[in-house]
């Protein structure tokens, strides 16, 4: 098989439908359960091999570039992702890579976990290797718990620490709007602020016939964050009070730690709708109207 000389990948947001934190290991950290779906908003990563080099060397662009620039590109889940596959295949890391960042920072919605499944995908098809490898998602899984859907780039159960993924039913494409009011919330401190209850796994009876069908199964099911991520970010609720005020919102939520929030909407004129009255009404905030998937771009 002949690589092609530049791989170009994109990598969605994932949002989580519901999430619910069902227990808490001795490690410290959470057993989760949510369901998953994918957007047609998201980065994008560009990966080339260079003809020498012992590490990858990352270029960033975007609107929320400037956001990691003060981020030694060795942290970055992008290079960290793409210095582990090289060791796991004993390949040479020497890499051009160039994310264009148009998720913002620390949201919820899976950026740098997206970022990394995407920079795990280019590399197999630069390098010939299969992405379905059980070994790549053991990998993934010691990257972030968020990881190892992204790469999977389907709609998806997890359990687990985000390590133990089942297919979802058969979902509608949503139409929707995504919105962050610009305020950075690290998913640390929403866990220490998190009530200690648990709630149990609550998936799907099955496969909902539309995106109302949907929107109504999900109302009886929450995200066990939310409360934790208004105490560290008090905007969200703000966020969420403006989405259910729009016309023919379906259903509002926080997307897992915060502090991006989505609205499910019948179509899409309705989402473009709400997108422009937010966006009139609160200028600053990141507002996106898009489509939630069962399989992303890059899968």
């Amino acid at each position: 098989m002949t690589a092609a000389a530049e791989i170009r990948i994109e990598a969605p947001a994932k949002i989580n439908l519901y999430l619910h934190v069902v227990g808490r290991r001795d490690t410290g950290y959470h057993d989760l359960d949510s369901l998953v779906m994918f957007a047609t908003e998201g980065d994008t990563l560009t990966v080339s091999a260079l003809p020498s080099g012992d590490a990858p060397v990352l270029r960033i662009d975007g609107p929320f570039a400037g956001a990691l620039a003060a981020e030694p590109p060795a942290g970055n889940l992008v290079v960290k992702a793409a210095l582990a596959l090289a060791a796991q295949l004993g390949r040479s890391p020497a890499l051009a890579i160039t994310l264009t960042k148009r998720l913002p920072i620390a949201s919820g919605i899976g950026g740098g976990s997206a970022d990394a499944a995407a920079c795990l995908r280019a590399l197999c098809r630069l390098w010939g290797r299969s992405a379905t490898d059980p070994a790549l998602f053991a990998l993934a899984a010691g990257l972030g718990a968020d990881v190892p859907v992204c790469l999977d780039g389907r709609a998806a159960y997890f359990g687990g620490i985000g390590d133990i993924l089942a297919p979802a039913p058969i979902l509608p494409d949503c139409p929707a709007l995504l919105v962050n009011p610009g305020v950075p919330v690290p998913t640390p401190a929403v866990f220490r602020n998190r009530a200690p209850a648990y709630t149990p796994p609550a998936r799907l009876e099955g496969s909902p016939a539309d995106v109302a069908a949907l929107a109504e199964a999900l109302s009886r099911r929450r995200n066990d964050l939310t409360d934790a991520a208004i105490s560290v970010a008090p905007e969200i609720a703000t966020v969420l009070g403006e989405l259910e005020k729009t016309d023919d919102c379906l259903l509002a939520r926080l997307s897992g730690s915060g502090a991006t929030c989505f609205a499910l909407f019948p179509d899409d004129a309705a989402a473009a709708a709400a997108a422009r009255a937010l966006a009139a009404i609160h200028p600053g905030w990141w507002v996106r109207p898009c489509r939630l998937v069962s399989h992303s771009q890059a899968a």
